[in-house]
């Protein structure tokens, strides 16, 4: 068995401003340093649109396509912007999650990762947020339950935002499990412990800046037992690299091992509860060093566990 590395040039294409954390460069640093690695190479297809459907209204969507430019960039948000190949850019990245799924469920490869953007977790079902225009991760989850017929996913996000988005798409979804960590206080002010969804099927584990290795350490510990009483069939992983400590947006001083270290303890945790399956989303990280070492890390220890 293999890991697979999913991905497609078209991501590439979302452009924002010249100044702006969430740009083509990020992308290109992560394939960069996958590039030695053993991993099954696979190019992300365009998601169908009854698959975006799932989640966001037909209305938003046309929305979307509606304010893409000709040329040029425009605003959707005070942080989200579309360029003429967003829109195809965000399908490429929710069908590379499709294909993982459907790769890892009929035992094609142990588990997978998605290197495609723009990222996910933070858009709601009729609003782009956070350089986010779809929910990946939470389609990726609504997909294995409905045309994959599983009974339990699980979203695990480790991204130093929290996940507003994949929270609120899935807060009503009793055969879904979110967990997701995140500094707080920070943007976008959501995810503290009493948000728990509608079916007590979300799990928050704020951080406080500043607390380190140690504190994440102990609140994801805890989270695995949550995760162990609801025996998911697939782990899908929101993978943002911004709580590393040179992130310039963040203050959660997380370390390259962190990130090893929490990738391992969910393969083991998958290897237990659902035959290792995890299918992994890049998500954030805006130090470009940072976002590529942490990256890697997150992909080597894939890679083991699926070997």
């Amino acid at each position: 068995m293999t890991t697979a590395l999913i991905t497609h040039a078209e991501c590439l294409g979302h452009e924002t401003p010249a100044d702006h954390p969430e740009q083509v460069a990020r992308l290109e640093r992560v394939l960069q340093a996958l590039e030695p690695l053993e991993l099954r190479r696979v190019t992300a297809p365009l998601a169908a649109e009854d698959d975006v459907l799932r989640l966001h209204p037909a209305a938003y969507l046309q929305e979307l396509r509606d304010r893409r430019p000709e040329a040029g960039i425009v605003q959707l948000d005070a942080d989200t912007w579309m360029s003429p190949g967003s829109l195809a850019a965000a399908f490429r990245a929710v069908g590379g999650a499709l294909r993982a799924v459907d790769l890892v469920l009929a035992g094609e490869v142990g588990n997978a990762f998605c290197a495609t953007r723009p990222p996910g977790h933070h858009a709601e079902a009729e609003t782009p947020m956070g350089f986010c225009l779809f929910g990946t991760a939470a389609l990726a989850a609504q997909y294995a339950l409905e045309h994959h017929r599983l009974s339990r996913v699980a979203v695990v996000d480790f991204d130093v935002h929290h996940g507003n988005g994949t929270q609120e798409l899935l807060s009503g979804e009793r055969r879904a499990l979110v967990i997701t960590s995140q500094q707080l206080p920070l943007w976008p002010g959501t995810g503290q412990a009493h948000e728990t969804g509608g079916y007590d099927n979300v799990l928050n584990l704020p951080l406080p800046p500043g607390s380190g290795s140690a504190e994440m350490r102990t609140a994801w510990g805890a989270a695995f037992d949550r995760l162990r009483a609801f025996r998911p069939e697939l782990i899908v992983i929101s993978a943002g690299f911004d709580a590393h400590r040179d992130d310039p947006l963040a203050q959660l001083e997380w370390e390259v091992q962190d990130y090893a270290w929490l990738t391992a303890e969910l393969c083991k945790l998958a290897d237990t509860l659902c035959g290792g399956r995890i299918v992994s989303t890049l998500e954030g990280g805006y130090d470009l060093n940072a976002l590529a070492v942490s990256a890697k890390a997150h992909v080597e220890e894939l890679m083991k566990a699926a070997t």
